[in-house]
């Protein structure tokens, strides 16, 4: 492979002297997590499983929440062993501040301290505005936006107590900036998210503590399939702009990369993992 001196191609207008460099002495960025802690909270299925897998697979020791002790969070703890690290299930009530700092404090104690932080907790029911119930506003905000606060609050004082640095991703969505019918306090929480995070990454700053967030875009979930169907699930992917649904792995590889020392320069932003669903006004692909 041939590289100019200052690293531009040699087919680039800029006249440069070129040099070989053998393909050997490229060197290959690792994302590995070797060593690193995480709490993954709202991670017995759906995006937040998959992003505990993917970060145990990186080489984390994890620790997984969810509200209640079921099969299904014990099993994704067994996954995370099976794949060589060290993982614990923490149940808990994250909605709640109390439970919710509860939560971290044991994570960090079983794994004698944590680096990471993925906020995924999320409560959704779909309704028209006009008839929309307060109560399910307020519990979807309580949910989505308000747990994320507590938690990241109290890893992040653990971060600073440490000595500074550490990762803090929030769970976003691309309804955050795509506005989606029936959806008014998802929505809302979910934007919410984006203002929090760079809010804390400023105040953060001084510590070296990065604080981004992820927008998924239509997943295939075991909730998107309940709520809307197999048949229709399978078809809404063909009509997206990349001709498919995304996956937990697609989740889950963006969380590791946004948890690794790749991302060290990365901070207060939001990366969307969408397949283009964000541009499909200028595609005519439907939304889900």
């Amino acid at each position: 492979m041939c590289l100019s001196q200052d690293g531009l191609l040699p087919y680039s207008p800029l006249k440069r002297q070129t040099r070989c460099i053998p393909a050997t002495r490229l060197k290959v960025t690792s994302m590995r997590l070797k060593g690193k802690r995480a709490l993954v909270t709202g991670a017995a299925q759906g995006i937040g499983r998959g992003c505990a897998l993917e970060l145990a697979r990186a080489g984390a020791d994890v620790v997984i929440n969810d509200r209640d002790d079921s099969d299904l969070a014990r099993a994704v703890v067994e996954e995370i062993r099976g794949l060589g690290g060290r993982a614990g299930f923490v149940p808990g009530d994250v909605f709640a501040s109390e439970s919710c700092r509860r939560v971290v404090r044991e994570a960090i104690e079983l794994l004698s301290g944590l680096d990471i932080l993925v906020s995924n907790p999320a409560f959704s029911r779909r309704g028209e505005f006009l008839e929309y119930d307060p109560v399910l506003f307020e519990r979807t905000l309580a949910g989505t936006l308000t747990s994320g606060f507590h938690a990241a609050q109290e890893v992040a004082r653990h971060f600073v107590a440490r000595g500074g640095g550490g990762k803090i991703v929030f769970i976003a969505s691309v309804h955050a900036r795509v506005p989606y019918v029936h959806s008014v306090a998802y929505n809302a929480a979910k934007r919410g998210l984006l203002a929090m995070a760079e809010t804390i990454a400023a105040e953060l700053l001084p510590h070296r503590i990065n604080v981004n967030c992820i927008e998924p875009g239509w997943i295939d979930t075991p909730g998107e399939r309940r709520t809307f169907g197999d048949a229709a699930v399978e078809q809404g992917g063909k009509d997206l702009p990349w001709g498919r649904l995304g996956t937990l792995t697609d989740i889950g590889k963006a969380a590791v990369f946004l948890c690794s020392d790749d991302a060290d320069y990365v901070t207060g932003t939001s990366l969307l993992v969408d397949g283009g669903l964000a541009l499909k006004g200028a595609t005519g692909a439907v939304s889900p």
